[in-house]
């Protein structure tokens, strides 16, 4: 890492204003509680939180051409909220392009990120620290994913709308559904995944 954005990423930790407002997401109750619940990753300010946010369009704006376009992008929410989501600390981790969505099968497309981000998990990468001068071991973890509900529906299994909905499935505090039969199977494949992670 070169220095500056070797010292933003401890920004959380180091500078951040701690009066009680939520500034941040480090101010928020859900990145407290991981850190309880994780308290080895979060001894060191350095680790890396992640969002994961996946979307598709149409390349060429027409819906008269058959093609379709998804991204997966990785956001570091270690740093300063006016640096966070800028696009040169935005990693395009997955682009994946054809005639139609990925749909059931993105978790195939998605299989490579995650056996690497179970990696930065369970053990980390060497890193080399410019504003400390000293190699240490970087570790990440997927924290949250942001997408739009037909994103949601595909990354998650969840059935958001249309016949596919089941309401003898319906969770209690939201309006999405596990899909019935064979596609719960591959929903939970999913889900297990990323809780791996």
């Amino acid at each position: 890492m070169c220095s500056k954005p070797a010292d933003s990423f401890r920004w959380h930790d180091e500078e951040r204003s701690k009066d009680g407002k939520v500034r941040h997401p480090a101010d928020g109750q859900a990145w407290k509680d991981f850190d309880r619940l994780h308290a080895v990753f979060a001894q060191d300010s350095c680790n890396v939180r992640l969002g994961l946010a996946s979307d598709g369009f149409n390349l060429f704006r027409t819906m008269s051409i058959c093609h379709s376009t998804w991204t997966v992008m990785l956001m570091a929410y270690n740093l300063p909220p006016w640096m966070c989501m800028k696009f040169e600390y935005s990693m395009l981790s997955l682009l994946i392009h054809g005639q139609r969505s990925p749909g059931n099968d993105i978790d195939n497309y998605l299989q490579l990120l995650i056996d690497e981000l179970k990696l930065l998990w369970d053990s980390g990468v060497e890193t080399y620290d410019a504003s400390r001068n000293q190699t240490f071991q970087i570790r990440a973890s997927l924290m949250w994913t942001i997408n739009d509900f037909p994103a949601y529906a595909m990354l998650s299994g969840w059935s958001i709308k249309g016949k596919q909905r089941d309401a003898r499935h319906k969770t209690q505090n939201s309006g999405v559904t596990v899909l019935p039969q064979l596609r719960a199977l591959q929903a939970q494949r999913i889900r297990t995944r990323l809780l791996q992670i």
